[in-house]
C-alpha cells in the first residue's frame, strides 16, 4: 500500500472540499477588519484614525472584490465606511455614507442573517443619522424597520439593543432607551473582540448617563 504523506492527505481533502480554503480566507479578511476597525473607531483620533480608515477602506475594497458574495465582508465594508463617516461628519461624509448603504443592501440581498444580522442594524443606523431629503437618504421610518429587524435576530446582542436604544435617545424616549441600553450592557462578552466590547461600553455607560440624568430631571 502506497504510504501518504500529511502534505499529499491534505491536498486530498481540499480537493475534495474546495470551498474550504476560501472559507477559512473569507475569515480570517474578517477577522481582520474587525480588529482594525476597533482600534481605528476606539483608539485612534485626529489624523491618525482618518489615515487609518483610509486603510481600512482600501483593505475592505479590496477584500469585497475578491469575494463579491461575501456577506460577512460586504458588511464589514459598510460598517467601516459607515464609522468613517461619523467620524468625519459633515457633508463631505455623505459620499461615504452612500457607499456604505450600497454595500449593506448588497449584503443583506446575499445573506440578511449574516453576523447575527448586523447588516440591518448598520443600515438602520445610517438611515436614522444621515439628513433626510433632498440633502442625503435619511428616514426615521426605515431606520426603525431595520433596527427592528436586527432586535429580531439578535435580541441580546450588544449592538442590536446599543443601536436601538441610541435611536429612542435620539427621539427623546429615555424610559425605553434605558431599558435598551441595560440589555446591551449585559450582553454576553465577545472573546474575539474585547477592544470593540470595552469601547462599545464606554459608549453604553454614556448613553446610560444622559437618559438617566434626563429622567432624573424629568422625575420620571
Amino acid at each position: 500500500m502506497m504510504k501518504t504523506t500529511p502534505l499529499k492527505t491534505l491536498l486530498f481533502l481540499l480537493l475534495l472540499t474546495p470551498g474550504l480554503l476560501f472559507a477559512q480566507d473569507i475569515d480570517s479578511l474578517v477577522a481582520e477588519l474587525q480588529q482594525d476597525w476597533a482600534v481605528a473607531n476606539y483608539e485612534l483620533d485626529g489624523d491618525a484614525q482618518e489615515a487609518a480608515f483610509e486603510r481600512l477602506i482600501e483593505k475592505a475594497d479590496i477584500a469585497v472584490a475578491s469575494n463579491p458574495k461575501s456577506a460577512d465582508l460586504l458588511i464589514w465594508n459598510g460598517i467601516i465606511k459607515s464609522s468613517f463617516a461619523g467620524a468625519k461628519g459633515g457633508l463631505g461624509a455623505l459620499s461615504l455614507a452612500k457607499d456604505a448603504r450600497d454595500s449593506l443592501e448588497i449584503a443583506l440581498e446575499v445573506d440578511d442573517k449574516a453576523l447575527n444580522g448586523s447588516a440591518y442594524t448598520s443600515l438602520g443606523t445610517l438611515y436614522s443619522s444621515v439628513p433626510g431629503w433632498p440633502v442625503g437618504f435619511g428616514n426615521d421610518k426605515k431606520a426603525v424597520q431595520l433596527l427592528q429587524k436586527a432586535l429580531e435576530i439578535n435580541p441580546d446582542g450588544i449592538d442590536s439593543n446599543y443601536f436601538y436604544a441610541d435611536y429612542l435617545l435620539s427621539k427623546k424616549k429615555f424610559e425605553e432607551a434605558e431599558k435598551y441600553l441595560l440589555k446591551a450592557q449585559n450582553a454576553a462578552p465577545r472573546p474575539d473582540r474585547p477592544v470593540a466590547d470595552a469601547g462599545r461600553q464606554r459608549e453604553i455607560l454614556a448613553a446610560l448617563t444622559i437618559a438617566r440624568d434626563k429622567l432624573k430631571r424629568s422625575g420620571s
